[in-house]
């Protein structure tokens, strides 16, 4: 795995998390709770687009704290990732991989 596939693979995980959450026929769905609570459609958008952002900020900042760019939680340190290959991931590589990623032009 490349530290692009790699970054990749948290995208896609936000996406299907956000997508699960909101869509009615899934285990994770909170749409009924939701509209149980009175949301409106408007709202549940705000509360969908307010999801996505949090988990946009959250998987970045482990993705950075991953890489020793940020601390996760109270300690920041470098770790060594390395799939079952043998690959190592990171290396100071995947902070401008993940900005792009989740905060770039394509996302």
């Amino acid at each position: 795995m490349t530290n692009e596939e790699f970054i990749n693979e948290f995208k896609i995980l936000k996406h299907q998390l956000v997508e699960s959450y909101f869509s009615s026929d899934t285990d994770i769905s909170r749409i009924k709770g939701l509209k149980g609570a009175g949301l409106s459609e408007e709202q549940i958008a705000l509360v969908r687009n307010l999801s996505g952002e949090i988990l946009t900020d959250a998987l970045y900042t482990i993705l950075l704290g991953l890489d020793g760019c940020a601390s996760i939680g109270e300690k920041q340190a470098e770790f060594k990732i390395e799939d079952e290959d043998g690959n190592i991931l990171g290396g100071g590589d995947l902070e401008s991989l993940a900005w792009e990623a989740f905060h770039g032009s394509n996302t």
